[in-house]
């Protein structure tokens, strides 16, 4: 493997950053007292157009209407809600730099860092399908809770949580990275802050090759990124972090859904213009 690419040996520093704190073991850090200690029993998924949405999707959203019962709160927005909770909570710099986003699942991305960063809470994609368990101890205090994911580049298929997250697992095949769903956090915490200011000014830039990459600008390239930076300067970064090794106990992806057939996915979508 190529090792000269400087962008290729950023990936891998970050990757390595990622196995480590994946594969470390738990350990007894305690959440930083600067963190909000408030965190609001709050769910929020976003859909683009709920005039449109599909039964498949509207499925999934419902099964986290069992949270409810937890005393869990439950908010939908579409791309004209999302639009105007930033221009009002974070002002025009941050609806111009959403108005950008050229795909709903890019709006999607940019609207979960400006909401949690606002206002706290759970951020939880549309197309998860919740399993009931309890989720009240996610919510004892501020650290952000991330689910870490592997991407296997020679076979072109993510790797098992219980196959990467053992100690040592690992091969030069393998990307590990944090995704951004779910995104778990009290407001203001310092790595949401971090990972929106960083896809607020790679939205500002002016593209003239043709539209950024969503994964790298607002997605979980975006927050792996911040992330691996905030870790690089500090030393320390487990006062703030809690990765979540065991989210798929909680909710799954589902995948057998209709629209990833078409525009709507952004794996189809990525980098072109979207038209439904």
């Amino acid at each position: 493997m190529n090792t000269d690419n400087p962008t290729e040996e950023s990936h891998r520093a970050r990757s390595s950053l990622v196995r480590g704190l994946v594969q470390r073991p738990s350990g007894s850090a305690v959440a930083s007292s600067l963190l909000s200690k408030n965190l609001p029993k709050r769910i929020v998924q976003f859909w683009d157009d709920l005039d449109r949405l599909p039964g498949d999707v509207g499925e999934c959203i419902e099964t986290w209407r069992k949270t409810e019962e937890q005393g869990f709160e439950r908010l939908l927005f579409d791309k004209h809600q999302a639009r105007e909770f930033i221009r009002r909570r974070l002002g025009l710099r941050h609806k111009h730099a959403y108005d950008k986003c050229y795909h709903p699942a890019m709006q999607s991305d940019y609207f979960r860092l400006c909401y949690i960063f606002v206002e706290g809470g759970c951020y939880v994609d549309a197309d998860d399908v919740y399993d009931g368990a309890q989720i009240q101890h996610l919510f004892n205090d501020g650290r952000l809770k991330v689910q870490p994911l592997c991407y296997d580049i020679a076979t072109n298929m993510m790797v098992s949580p219980s196959l990467f997250t053992k100690p040592g697992a690992n091969t030069e095949s393998w990307i590990f990275y944090f995704n951004n769903n779910p995104l778990i956090a009290g407001s203001g915490h310092p790595l949401i802050d971090r990972a929106l200011a960083q896809a607020t000014l790679s939205l500002e830039r002016d593209v003239t090759n043709g539209l950024p990459e969503i994964q790298s600008t607002t997605g979980p390239g975006n927050l792996t990124k911040s992330i691996f930076d905030a870790a690089t300067e500090s030393g320390e970064i487990e006062q703030t972090l809690l990765v979540l090794r065991d989210w798929q106990n909680i909710a799954k992806n589902r995948w057998d859904l209709s629209y990833r057939n078409d525009p709507r996915n952004w794996r189809l979508s990525n980098c072109l213009c979207y038209q439904v």
